[in-house]
């Protein structure tokens, strides 16, 4: 495809990285403005860093795409880990002050690079900062599950912001159907084109297949052999996993089901996970991992049991749509927009966000019901071939963009 995108996003995000390569694999040029610091990508024509609302002190739990001097402030980052919640709250009341000052610097960017299409992967704050753009820039936008119904709560000028983001935009995307819906409350014109699909441009089932047929252990921290894996891999997120509840859940399951191992990627080094799993006694049966490429967090999908996201704000968890193909049970929480995935008791259990004794119960029945997760493992395999497997969902994202084009 003939087309110039200027994408605005965090170039460290796996998320980002992948729907990178959709854009090149169809043919699109691309300049990237990351608003965190990054490596470099092979392909784009064109990087740019825009570090705003304080990205450089952001994302301790990230290991993907980071640049060396990133990697080396691991003191101030730590440091943010710990006061997490607190950082994030910052963010809300100052970050906006930040946006002028990177907005002006966007523009000139947009001068020199003229390019077709302007795409901010999220509203927060990529896509604020994108809003300043001249009018007859076209701005598409894309939402992530906290947009809405978290970020745009934080702070009465993250609402106002975000409202403005939705007003300016010439397109939509989301993961969900759910913010389509809520985009059009908060000032999105419905006349204008919108699309859902998932945000890292699907998944790839013949890789799954490879991995399967290769049968290779994970190349990661050693995994405790000969016992059921209970998987969580969603990190930490303020204000949107709920984590607390994951871990308050593990004593209760292995009062009943001793022999079951819990396996954490992204959480080692997290000091929020290291006090609790030694508050609670249970550092036996949990493995804190370290960021994994995502292949290696593939293979611990297809050796895990159960995939647990017990999440209170979310769109559609890459992670989710990943177990769901590789054959692992999902346990989530129980809001909207996962009910467009999971129809419990069919094909995953949902759970309120609030709630160990739940997450508990339903982590044992999916370790106990092996007819449960044989049917479940069928019914996912075939959603995901349905819905998104990543041909199909790049011919939806082609079509998104030609819009535009013509």
């Amino acid at each position: 495809m003939n087309m110039r995108i200027m994408l605005v996003a965090d170039g460290r995000s796996p998320i980002t990285r992948r729907y990178l390569k959709v854009l090149l694999d169809l043919g699109v040029q691309v300049t990237l403005v990351s608003s965190f610091p990054c490596a470099p990508v092979e392909g784009v024509e064109g990087m740019y860093t825009l570090p705003v609302a304080f990205g450089r002190f952001a994302g301790t739990q990230s290991g993907a795409g980071l640049d060396q001097p990133y990697k080396a402030n691991q003191g101030a980052r730590r440091a943010v880990a710990r006061f997490r919640k607190a950082f994030l709250s910052l963010r809300y009341w100052l970050g906006p002050l930040t946006l002028p000052f990177y907005s002006a610097h966007l523009r000139r960017i947009y001068r020199e690079v003229q390019p077709d299409v302007v795409h901010a992967l999220r509203i927060p704050f990529e896509g604020m900062m994108a809003s300043g753009l001249p009018e007859n820039a076209t701005l598409l936008v894309s939402i992530w599950g906290n947009d809405l119904t978290l970020h745009a709560q934080g702070s009465i000028w993250m609402n106002l912001l975000t409202r403005r983001v939705l007003r300016r935009v010439n397109g939509l995307t989301a993961d969900a159907y759910r913010d389509i819906r809520l985009a059009r409350t908060m000032g999105f014109r419905s006349s204008f084109p919108s699309a859902v699909f998932p945000g890292a441009g699907g998944i790839d089932l013949q890789a799954f297949e490879h991995l399967k047929r290769a049968g290779s252990e994970p190349r990661s921290d050693p995994i405790p052999a000969g016992v059921p894996l209970v998987i969580n891999p969603r990190g930490f997120r303020p204000g949107s996993v709920r984590n607390d509840v994951f871990f308050e859940a593990i004593p209760l399951v292995l009062q009943r089901y001793p022999k079951v191992a819990f396996i954490c990627p992204a959480m080692a080094g997290q000091p929020e996970a290291e006090e609790t799993v030694r508050r609670l006694g249970i550092q036996r049966q949990v493995v804190l991992l370290p960021y994994l490429p995502q292949e290696n967090l593939w293979e611990l999908f297809l050796r895990a049991t159960v995939m647990v996201s017990i999440s209170q704000h979310d769109g559609t968890p890459n992670s989710l749509l990943e177990a769901m193909v590789a054959g692992c049970f999902p346990v989530a929480g129980d809001i909207e927009s996962i009910r467009e995935w999971i129809t419990p008791g069919v094909n995953g259990l949902l759970v309120q966000p609030n709630r160990a004794d739940q997450a508990a119960d339903a982590i044992l029945m999916a370790l106990e019901n092996a007819d449960l997760r044989l049917r479940a493992r069928e019914a996912n395999r075939k959603i995901i071939e349905e819905r998104a497997e990543v041909g199909k969902v790049k011919q939806q994202i082609l079509s998104f963009y030609q819009q535009f084009m013509e």
